[in-house]
């Protein structure tokens, strides 16, 4: 029995790890379970799980929490969720929560010894060159749930030290990948939320349409697996059935393929080396089909552009943009900005910014508060 703290357990991904908890209850038990506000979500996890250890981020939402089962041990407030990612015994901490709020907790669970199940982006992408030592001096395992992180973690048969030449990483190329450049003018909110083939929550699908997604997961490759830049390639891949690929020094290339589905990575990290019975769909090699892939059009995708000279600049660099992108993205979405100028936000703070060596968390946390306010200050121009 695996026992699992899940940290972001009503977000899409939070929700997707207690489904797999509840198919497999011989397996798995997730024995604290950590949201930030989304009371009704939460309260119905609590009473579908029954863990020994609850917590909400939000003071004011864990006030408004109910229906508590006794068995269940519930705190509120920031503090409580590191209390029980520190104090609480388990094998895994599952961190599901988005944004640069994730880092904490991921630096919170490899300080605690734990390892961790990373669906967080910004831990490397913030984080990389202090998550990345500090795990390694702790022995702790980083373990990929991102599909394409996944994906070329298995076709290196679960070992990240593994040599290769390249590792070629997918994209579908999001809502707006048969768009015009004078067609993404005019786009909606509504549009880019209409994701050809995932279903995921609104900032990271936003990001998908920008392909700023596929630009932060070339900087967590370069950390996850001590890849130098040069050896990260990205390809459109419109059907996502190949989630990415690794190239070895003979010319092989091992691909990991299967449905658009997040339920297998998700168990997989839980599991691995083992492999169980997922409930999503197969691939029918019954039927024809065809796989396409294209170059990545960057003068189209200056996001991606923006990620990966971040990445190669390094330092304090990714966490500015990071912080631009989420301000830039809830700009977006509410209306005030247009889809276009989410890159000119980016670009904007990124000019401004004094990159500093990524140290540690409070030089992160600065750089993300500062980036932040820039941001919001060209929004409001």
């Amino acid at each position: 029995m695996k026992k699992i703290i899940l940290v972001g357990s009503t977000g899409s991904i939070g929700k997707q790890v207690v489904k797999v908890a509840v198919a497999h209850p011989d397996k798995f038990s997730i024995c604290a379970l950590c949201a930030h506000s989304n009371v009704d979500e939460f309260e119905r996890q609590l009473n579908i799980l029954k863990p020994e250890y609850a917590a909400l981020s939000c003071a004011d939402a864990a006030k408004r929490v109910g229906n508590i089962p006794k068995t269940t041990a519930f705190y509120g407030g920031e503090d409580a969720v590191i209390k029980l990612i520190k104090e609480v015994q388990a094998d895994v901490v599952f961190v599901a929560v988005s944004g640069f709020a994730g880092l904490k907790y991921s630096l919170a669970a490899i300080n605690a010894k734990k390892d961790v199940a990373l669906a967080n982006k910004e831990t490397l992408v913030c984080g990389g060159d202090v998550i990345t030592p500090l795990a390694k001096s702790m022995g702790v395992n980083v373990i990929p749930v991102d599909s394409e992180h996944s994906a070329i973690w298995q076709c290196l048969n679960f070992n990240a030290e593994r040599e290769f030449k390249n590792l070629i990483i997918t994209a579908s190329g999001g809502a707006f990948r048969d768009y015009s450049k004078e067609e993404l003018k005019k786009v909606t909110p509504a549009q880019a939320l209409n994701h050809p083939t995932w279903q995921m929550g609104a900032k990271i699908t936003v990001d998908c349409a920008t392909l700023l997604n596929k630009g932060y997961e070339v900087i967590e490759a370069h950390h996850l697996y001590n890849a130098d830049y040069n050896s990260i390639k990205t390809v459109i891949h419109r059907e996502s059935i190949i989630h990415s690929m690794v190239e070895f020094t003979d010319g092989a290339i091992l691909a990991q393929m299967g449905v658009p589905s997040m339920i297998l990575p998700i168990q997989l990290a839980l599991t691995y080396p083992k492999r169980y019975d997922c409930e999503v769909g197969k691939v029918d090699f019954s039927k024809a089909f065809t796989l396409n892939f294209q170059p990545v059009d960057e003068d189209k995708y200056p996001c991606f552009k923006l990620a990966l000279n971040c990445g190669i600049r390094g330092g304090t660099a990714p966490t500015a943009l990071n912080a631009a992108a989420e301000v830039a993205v809830n700009a977006f979405l509410s209306g005030k900005l247009s889809f276009l100028d989410i890159a000119k936000v980016c670009d904007g703070v990124l000019q401004e910014h004094e990159v500093l060596k990524a140290t540690d968390y409070s030089t992160l946390e600065n750089a993300d508060i500062l980036a932040r306010r820039q941001a919001l200050k060209l929004i409001s121009r």
